[in-house]
């Protein structure tokens, strides 16, 4: 004979609630294929990306950090699947710290990563952008990966009256963004010491005014003490506003319309995925999806029912012949 608990609708519900939720104890996936992008995320780490022309608050925030902050922000809402990378410019060359992982189960490795990024990891004083940004294409086609090249177009020395260098790979091959930090308005370059303590700021004659390696410019011939083969710059020690700083976004401009890639000043996390949903190339990859949520929620909706028939029809949950036994146990003169 079947005992009465198998023939009462509440063991059922009851041991389907368990039974899921001893489930979502075992933290079950599906896996599914969704698009996802994958993107090898390069910082400028020359020095003036320590430039303080970001608000934070009451206090002033360097390029480099804002930069940091965004892309971690980045990182973080980045949904589960996606893969990042991370890489550092300095010189002419960018250096690839992280290859791309999903962001999800590695956050604490980039986030970290991005933190540690500082100035005095650069290896060399020059800042030679194109030759940086080329190198960081290469870098992300080698990987599959799109580029978000964070940098405020400061050439350091300034680019030779010959202009930049020519990009001599395939525009578009590439997709991503080329992020132009900093503000428009030029504002002074931090000094450190040889300890790294910052010691005031950049002056004219610390920094290179102008590139006097190749052809002279046009005007040079106009220049006081010009001779073609003594002094094809003329005499004059070279002047300018090198040593102060501010985005170049036309420049920046150029080289992405050059390579292939869109354009974005540097803000918030949610432009920049905004951005990066809009330029890079996504790709299908198996992303897995927590069940747990949905398990709980079919456990809940067993209990709600359990108990929502209790309060709509509580008949069936006092049955007659119990109701009976305690009848005669309170009233044994009816007998």
């Amino acid at each position: 004979m079947m005992p009465r608990a198998f023939s009462d609708y509440r063991f059922w519900l009851l041991l389907g609630a368990l039974c899921l939720a001893l489930w979502a104890c075992l933290r079950p996936q599906w896996r599914l294929e969704r698009a996802r992008a994958q993107v090898l995320f390069v910082v400028d780490i020359t020095r003036s990306m320590n430039v303080r022309d970001y608000a934070a608050g009451a206090q002033q925030r360097s390029r480099l950090e804002q930069a940091k902050d965004t892309v971690t922000q980045a990182l973080a809402r980045m949904p589960c699947g996606s893969r990042a990378g991370l890489g550092v410019f300095t010189e002419r060359r960018s250096f690839l710290l992280l290859e791309p992982m999903e962001t999800c189960a590695n956050y604490a490795a980039l986030s970290q990563t991005v933190a540690e990024l500082n100035w005095r990891m650069a290896w060399e004083g020059d800042s030679r952008i194109a030759s940086g940004l080329f190198g960081a294409l290469e870098l992300a086609d080698t990987l599959g990966a799109n580029l978000v090249f964070v940098t405020d177009g400061q050439e350091a020395p300034p680019l030779p009256a010959s202009g930049r260098p020519q990009f001599e790979g395939e525009p578009g091959k590439v997709r991503g963004l080329l992020v132009g930090a900093g503000g428009h308005t030029p504002a002074p370059i931090p000094a450190y010491d040889d300890d790294g303590h910052e010691k005031g700021f950049l002056g004219p004659d610390d920094v290179e005014q102008e590139n006097r390696s190749g052809q002279p410019p046009a005007d040079a011939t106009q220049r006081e003490g010009w001779h073609p083969r003594n002094a094809p710059f003329g005499a004059a020690p070279p002047s300018g506003n090198e040593h102060l700083s501010a985005v170049r976004d036309t420049y920046l401009m150029s080289l992405a319309a050059a390579t292939g890639l869109s354009y974005l000043p540097l803000g918030d996390a949610a432009g920049m995925l905004a951005a990066i949903d809009q330029h890079a190339e996504g790709r299908l990859e198996p992303t897995p999806l927590d069940l747990r949520p949905y398990i709980a929620l079919a456990a809940c909706l067993l209990l709600a029912l359990l108990y929502g028939l209790a309060l709509l029809a509580p008949g069936p949950f006092r049955p007659g012949p119990r109701r009976g036994k305690l009848a005669a146990a309170r009233d044994p003169g009816d007998h």
